[in-house]
């Protein structure tokens, strides 16, 4: 069986947040509580994190995730990186390296921030005393694998720094990172194959400068015209139960720990 967990389904100001509360989230809705994104997806035992939130030490807790195949990055902001240090707990387990995946762009940023994480591949460290992760640079519109599964970087246009998403073995998942825009190589590749799961970010449902609303959304779904729609990435102006008011039978919004058969 492959399934994916959506370990935290918010934006980067996660619900409550400190600067505004619950929003426009009902405070007695336990769905509208939100850590910060990271989404857990496992192929058949084959084990890929997308991003590593600054929740995430307790989200690996939350859901018993000790070991990873891989780790893909999708940009470099706070909220999708800046809990990768605890990935060295996933060393510690496992007593091996641990294979990570970005676009150049992003590795560059990840290596300016977190230099001391990466180690050449062929090294094999002391893992219980120094974390240990193996960089792999990654271009759009490439295949690449881990383990037989087939990923495609998708390129995502419009946020305020690089960002992309991946398409999983054809269009078995389809994960949407941040985005104004899909890039129209992005577009071919939705369209083309038949996406059984497609995982979309909403932070606001009217839409920012650097962010899609919930109409952009809704027309890239019907462009792409998948089985089912996730929503994830949400910050306090998307209440649960109004968004799931307003979304077509085939999308729901995600919440913390939400597992989902592929």
């Amino acid at each position: 069986m492959s399934y994916a967990i959506f370990l935290g389904a918010g934006a980067a100001p996660g619900v409550p947040s400190l600067s505004s509360g619950w929003g426009f989230c009902d405070p007695n809705n336990p769905l509208n509580i939100r850590k910060r994104t990271s989404t857990y997806y496992n192929f058949k035992g084959v084990e890929i994190l997308v991003d590593t939130s600054p929740d995430l030490h307790l989200q690996l807790l939350d859901n018993q995730i000790r070991r990873l195949d891989a780790v893909l990055y999708t940009h470099t902001h706070a909220d999708h990186l800046h809990g990768i240090d605890d990935l060295r707990e996933i060393n510690r387990i496992n007593a091996c390296n641990l294979d990570f995946y970005a676009t150049e762009v992003v590795l560059k940023g990840i290596k300016a921030r977190f230099g001391y994480l990466i180690t050449n591949p062929k090294e094999i460290k002391d893992v219980i005393r120094s974390p240990s992760l193996v960089a792999h640079k990654i271009k759009c519109n490439h295949d690449f694998y881990v383990k037989g599964v087939k990923i495609t970087p998708l390129k995502l246009c419009g946020h305020n720094v690089p960002s992309n998403g991946y398409l999983f073995n054809d269009g078995e998942v389809a994960h949407i990172a941040d985005f104004k825009r899909l890039a129209p190589s992005a577009l071919k590749h939705l369209t083309e194959h038949k996406v059984k799961l497609l995982v979309m970010p909403l932070t606001t449902p009217f839409g920012q400068k650097y962010h899609a609303g919930w109409q952009e959304v809704l027309n890239y779904i019907e462009k792409i015209n998948p089985e089912r729609v996730i929503i994830n990435h949400m910050a306090s102006e998307c209440d649960y139960d109004a968004l799931m008011a307003a979304s077509p039978e085939n999308v729901i919004p995600a919440y913390d720990n939400l597992k989902v058969e592929i």
